[in-house]
């Protein structure tokens, strides 16, 4: 089963930082992953999102406005894969 990442933001230095820790997190827990970066804001009305950066996995927002640590970024991937 191939977990959804997707990153809400408009590709700023914080946006970049979220998704490293998502790719390091699922590359660490060995979970295979696909990628997608959401820069248009009318690509985000779906999430509710108030702040940028976000997170979304398997279409579920599990983080908006800061940086998530990786045990953060694990327990949610760990979560998704129930």
């Amino acid at each position: 089963m191939t977990t959804t990442i997707k990153i809400l933001g408009i590709g700023c230095s914080n946006c970049q930082k979220v998704e490293e820790v998502a790719q390091k997190a699922a590359a660490y827990m060995n979970i295979e992953a696909e990628y997608f970066k959401l820069k248009n804001p009318s690509e985000w009305t779906d999430y509710n999102i108030l702040s940028t950066p976000g997170l979304v996995i398997n279409e579920k927002l599990v983080c908006a406005g800061r940086i998530p640590s990786m045990a953060e970024v694990s327990t949610w991937l760990a979560d998704a894969q129930m």
